[in-house]
């Protein structure tokens, strides 16, 4: 739809198929390094479930502060990254890593393929669309809280573990029915994505 960005790029290959791909990546919004991985992977792999694709590789993308942080956390922020791939059935296919002075920054390139016919759009929303939500709302504000030490630990688990559960499924059940439009909220917050959906601004 002309006026709205999608989450990923889409090229037709032929009539019955097209690749779908999208980059992503951010700097650590949990403690844990392992749980990093899985939340960026997560992320990355959302924008491709967005399209209606299935994600079929991924290039891991690394910014790491080699000479201010052990390698380990490197170890595990890929390992969450893999895991995460392996469960959605991805296969991660190489990547690039970069030194970083200052923090590390982890996300993937992802490529996946879709029918041309079967590709969800974020612009398109019509009148009388149900909004349906696939995960919880708030996450940026708790991570806001987590950074100035106001979080729980029991809080914290539960937003990670939403943060790094796929959207597989989901995208799975939305090709089933009849959506008009798809996108994956992220920075711009539930109000932000909601007008570039209806197509009344441009992002």
């Amino acid at each position: 739809m002309a006026g709205v960005e999608d989450d990923a790029a889409v090229y037709k290959l032929r009539e019955d198929l097209a690749i779908v791909v999208t980059v992503d990546y951010f700097n650590p919004i949990v403690r844990e390094a392992y749980l990093y991985g899985q939340i960026a992977a997560a992320n990355a792999l959302s924008d491709i479930y967005a399209k209606g694709a299935k994600p079929i590789i991924a290039l891991n993308i690394v910014c790491f502060p080699a000479a201010s942080m052990d390698l380990r956390v490197l170890e595990e922020v890929l390992r969450g990254g893999s895991d995460k791939l392996r469960e959605a059935g991805v296969l991660l296919v190489g990547g690039h890593t970069v030194i970083d002075p200052k923090e590390i920054k982890y996300g993937l390139s992802v490529t996946g393929i879709v029918h041309p016919e079967k590709i969800l759009r974020k612009g398109g929303l019509e009148v009388g669309d149900k909004l349906i939500l696939t995960k919880a709302l708030g996450t940026g504000i708790i991570n806001n809280a987590l950074k100035g030490g106001m979080l729980d630990e029991s809080t914290q688990s539960e937003v990670a573990q939403s943060m790094a559960t796929l959207n597989k499924r989901a995208s799975e059940v939305a090709l089933e029915g009849s959506v008009h439009a798809c996108t994956d909220v992220t920075g711009f917050g539930l109000a932000g994505h909601l007008l570039e959906m209806s197509g009344r601004v441009k992002m």
